[in-house]
């Protein structure tokens, strides 16, 4: 059984929110009490996922978003103070896979393009959601990075690169921002079943058995589990936790 927060008269940002761990998180939140903005890229989904919380009697909106454009993201941020006043809590999950392969065959657009959103895209929504957050003199911030961020894995450097940098972000603006109230850490999740991961391409039966087989835990993660470990962040249970990478991959990086 997860722990229970009471985020009545909060706001929480989620990015990604239109399905997976990011709706995960947008119901959590919603859940415990909060005002939530669902922000993703594919208008008609995220509009779907806040249907279907706000038909449920939660105080949530649906916006479309691309993280790795600025100006959306400075709209987004705009929107949600418009809206309900103020910004507490933010979960920065919007992500993309990108390249699978040999290394010397990935193209400049390639890395560009995950970078865009992976890295960029949390150094954006960051950078306009703290200019909120100094205002109030308060807030969380949590950022998606990956176990990808914490090893490294043949065929997926672009990916793996980008989620290195979040906690190299994440680490950096939490120092700067600490004595402003704020606090920004990130969350590392191991091999989880979402959209993202069955996007990775078709998994035969043998190969799904040898990636559970590799999880200490014997299972995958689910999308509630990482959403847990985002409203604890936030929550005032993790008060004095600040620029930390939190792994949550059933043991993945513990051997």
């Amino acid at each position: 059984m997860n722990p229970t927060y009471d985020f009545h008269g909060l706001v929480a940002l989620v990015t990604g929110a239109s399905s997976g761990i990011g709706f995960a998180a947008a119901q959590a939140f919603a859940e415990s009490r909060a005002s939530v903005v669902l922000a993703d890229i594919d208008e008609q989904r995220v509009s779907a996922a806040a249907d279907k919380l706000s038909a449920a009697g939660f105080d949530v909106i649906g916006v479309k978003c691309d993280v790795a454009d600025e100006r959306q993201v400075a709209a987004l941020i705009e929107r949600v103070i418009t809206k309900f006043g103020r910004l507490d809590m933010a979960f920065n999950n919007a992500g993309i896979p990108g390249p699978s392969g040999n290394f010397t065959d990935e193209t400049g657009d390639d890395f560009d393009k995950v970078n865009a959103v992976n890295l960029r895209g949390i150094w954006t929504c960051m950078k306009h959601e703290l200019l909120h957050m100094q205002k109030q003199g308060s807030g969380a911030i949590v950022n998606c990075s990956s176990l990808g961020g914490l090893v490294g894995q043949s065929g997926r450097a672009a990916y793996h690169a980008t989620k290195h940098g979040v906690i190299g972000l994440t680490k950096s603006v939490a120092l700067e921002y600490a004595p402003s109230g704020i606090r920004v850490n990130a969350i590392c999740p191991g091999v989880v079943e979402t959209p993202m991961f069955a996007a990775l391409g078709e998994v035969s039966a043998e190969a799904m058995k040898q990636v559970v087989l590799d999880q200490p835990i014997g299972r995958l993660g689910r999308p509630e589990e990482i959403a847990a470990s985002v409203l604890w962040l936030c929550s005032a249970a993790a008060s004095f936790v600040v620029g930390a990478a939190l792994p949550v991959d059933g043991g993945f990086t513990a051997r």
